[in-house]
């Protein structure tokens, strides 16, 4: 109990040290000036808020450092030294906290004097938690690309990185004799994307086309919010839809009658409905940036004599590519990040190369994906050190250098036309 209040207390005495020293600074501030504010640098009030700062931020900032270094403490707790840190951390971290917060308090106090530019030094404390606020999305990755990295190397010390790249064959065996080759679940992911993209990004697209420039106000007031619905609806409900729905209608409608399967659980059940969820992300985003390009341009095209639907063709859309290019990457990444639409609507087949032409390319087979596999080698009863759990990470790795050639085409297409239509 004494462990789970001790944060608390701490968060409470720098609490008290922050309107204390707020007070305080403000009122010393007035008082050395002899009530005259005039001859202060500047307000009381900014006086009082570089104190405030001088406490929290000084505070917070230690016993943050001081958390991330108690955890990492934990994971080495087998050696000698990183044992004692792990056990003295915890306890001496909010000590350390209030202790850098006090002595904020009093080097704020004593450069509390008329001359003193409190304004700049309270807007310096702001301008750094800005920058640190900033900082913490780049620093997020780089905690990812290395937690990563480190035990992607530590799985190609125990196991071939060629036979990972190019086998044919999934069977991992915590036995022994494991085939960890990933050219199958990356035939599996990029099979049910692509069938998903194929069908959300004409739908997303036409329809933010038709919202922008062809529906009345009160129609996009209705519709859009409609589309947008779809974005809120939590994966595992579409998941359930593929897999009592759409994958019955399906096998029963189309792959029985052609002779191409007799499961439910198929690419084209998993990629419908993946692509139904991906329709708002395209749509809304195109239909944004659509809305931005200048009126100015559709009235000189149809002033030229162009149609409206020869506008749209050949300068609204042009002029509103890098946006579309961004919309259709997010609906990619997202489609290449799915995992229970794809478990419940494409079911948990055998991943392998070798089976036929035939059976890899028919939307009617089942087929599994990297995302699906990461989530089978980490779950259950299983041995971290192992290659067959480590391969995860693998997975995670490839899958992070996937997405990241996404983000760079599409940059390169954002700035090619940008510079055409700027």
């Amino acid at each position: 109990m004494g462990l789970l209040m001790s944060p608390l207390l701490m968060l409470l005495l720098m609490t008290a040290f922050a309107i204390f020293g707020y007070v305080t600074a403000k009122a010393r501030a007035v008082r050395l000036s002899g009530g005259d504010i005039r001859r202060l640098a500047s307000l009381p009030g900014f006086y009082g808020q570089n104190a405030a700062y001088s406490v929290l931020i000084p505070g917070l900032g230690v016993f943050l450092a001081g958390s991330l270094l108690t955890r990492i403490a934990a994971r080495q707790a087998d050696t000698g030294v990183w044992q004692d840190l792990a056990q003295a951390l915890p306890g001496l971290v909010p000590v350390l906290a209030v202790v850098a917060a006090a002595l904020g308090l009093g080097y704020a106090l004593l450069r509390t004097q008329p001359a003193f530019r409190s304004r700049v030094a309270a807007e310096r404390w702001v301008l750094g938690l800005l920058i640190a606020s900033a900082s913490i999305a780049i620093l997020t990755t780089v905690a990812i690309v290395f937690s990563m990295l480190f035990e992607t190397v530590n799985f190609f010390s125990q196991y071939s990185w060629t036979e990972f790249l190019f086998g044919t064959t999934w069977a991992p065996d915590f036995r022994g004799n494991s085939s960890l080759g990933i050219l199958p679940l990356l035939w599996g992911t990029l099979y049910i994307s692509f069938v998903a993209l194929l069908f959300a990004v004409p739908v997303g697209l036409f329809a933010a086309i038709y919202l922008s420039e062809y529906a009345g106000p009160k129609l996009r007031g209705i519709a859009k919010p409609l589309i947008e619905i779809l974005a809120g609806i939590p994966t595992i409900v579409y998941g359930l839809f593929a897999l009592v729905t759409v994958g019955p209608m399906i096998r029963d409608w189309l792959a029985q009658p052609l002779g191409l399967g007799t499961s439910g659980s198929s690419v084209l059940t998993a990629g419908l409905v993946m692509g139904v969820m991906l329709i708002p992300f395209v749509s809304s985003l195109s239909d944004d940036i659509i809305n931005a390009v200048p009126q100015a341009m559709r009235d000189g095209s149809l002033g030229l004599g162009a149609t409206k639907s020869e506008t749209i063709r050949q300068v609204v859309i042009p002029a509103a590519l890098p946006g579309i290019v961004g919309a259709v990457l997010l609906a990619t990444s997202r489609a290449i990040g799915e995992t229970m639409i794809v478990v419940l609507g494409a079911g948990a087949a055998a991943a392998r190369l070798n089976e036929g032409i035939g059976e890899m390319v028919n939307p009617f087979e089942a087929m599994t994906t990297v995302t699906v596999k990461i989530v089978s080698q980490l779950t259950g009863d299983t041995d971290f050190a192992a290659p067959e759990t480590l391969v995860a990470f693998a997975l995670g790795l490839t899958l992070f250098v996937m997405t990241l050639g996404l983000n760079v085409l599409a940059l390169y297409i954002v700035r090619k036309y940008r510079e055409q239509y700027e």
